[in-house]
């Protein structure tokens, strides 16, 4: 069983954790994830690892409430247990000779960008920073992302805080305006990883998009999380979740990743459903 030392709703649908568990943080990297479960007859989900305080034995998750699994999670408080927490799972992000990076996140993969930016700017690099949001208040970690920083840039899609429009926009304008970077990292929903990569593909920078497809067991054995990379199916779990972001396939992805819509919306309803009766 694993602690819920503390909680904090960073906007309306997305919450952080806070979770006990030394022997992750004491080895989890920026890029890599865990898999949990909330109790012994819930399902396994994801989750990125969104820092680790190794003195304190605690790894923060960030997570949107948007299914069962994870409306579960949330209506858990500090003090209370969850059931498993295994990790860290999957490959770190590559930082080595990286003197200068742009870091492009939309939405709740801001929460799995910025572990991301830390790393670099704790190595000296030179980091911008891109995020996006669809308006002012599902803005997050902003204060985060300025501290790690060397220039931010925030875009809404109605204008409602920061710039109004897409990532690419602005990350095509630095680019234009002779800005050189040895890597671009994008991580959020993957339409806008793919834009992305059509925005840098034509300038040749070196582009890593982090996926983040159906998970089972994190162990490559289930194939839940597979993609074509190259050509080549691959697996996020074991050789990701970071890929070349010119060879992923993202049409593909995207397919599958619509396949199992219907079935969450039902559980999402039933998940509400049985929170309202509790709760009369």
């Amino acid at each position: 069983m694993y602690k819920i030392a503390k909680k904090r709703a960073l906007n309306p649908t997305v919450t952080m954790m806070d979770i006990c568990a030394p022997l992750v943080a004491a080895k989890g990297k920026a890029g890599q994830f865990i898999i949990l479960r909330v109790d012994g007859d819930g399902e396994r989900i994801p989750l990125t690892i969104a820092g680790c305080d190794r003195q304190n034995g605690t790894v923060k998750i960030i997570f949107q409430v948007v299914g069962a699994t994870t409306m579960a999670l949330n209506a858990k408080d500090e003090g209370d247990y969850i059931e498993d927490f295994v990790g860290p799972l999957g490959r770190p992000t590559e930082t080595e000779g990286v003197k200068k990076v742009c870091i492009v996140g939309g939405g709740v993969g801001c929460a799995i960008a910025l572990p991301v930016a830390q790393a670099f700017h704790e190595l000296g690099a030179e980091v911008y920073s891109i995020i996006g949001f669809r308006s002012k208040d599902l803005v997050i970690l902003e204060d985060e992302f300025r501290s790690c920083s060397d220039k931010l840039i925030i875009v809404t899609d109605d204008g409602s805080y920061g710039r109004k429009g897409v990532v690419t926009a602005p990350l095509r304008e630095l680019i234009e305006c002779g800005e050189q970077f040895d890597k671009v990292i994008a991580i959020g929903p993957v339409i806008m990883m793919k834009f992305v990569v059509q925005t840098t593909k034509p300038y040749n920078i070196p582009t890593v998009v982090s996926m983040n497809p159906i998970m089972i067991d994190g162990t490559g054995m289930c194939g839940g999380c597979r993609l074509t990379v190259g050509g080549k199916t691959k697996f996020a779990c074991v050789d990701g979740p970071d890929f070349d972001g010119f060879e992923v396939d993202f049409d593909e992805a995207m397919a599958r990743s619509n396949m199992y819509a219907d079935f969450e919306r039902h559980e999402r309803d039933e998940a509400c459903n049985l929170f309202r009766k509790e709760a009369e």
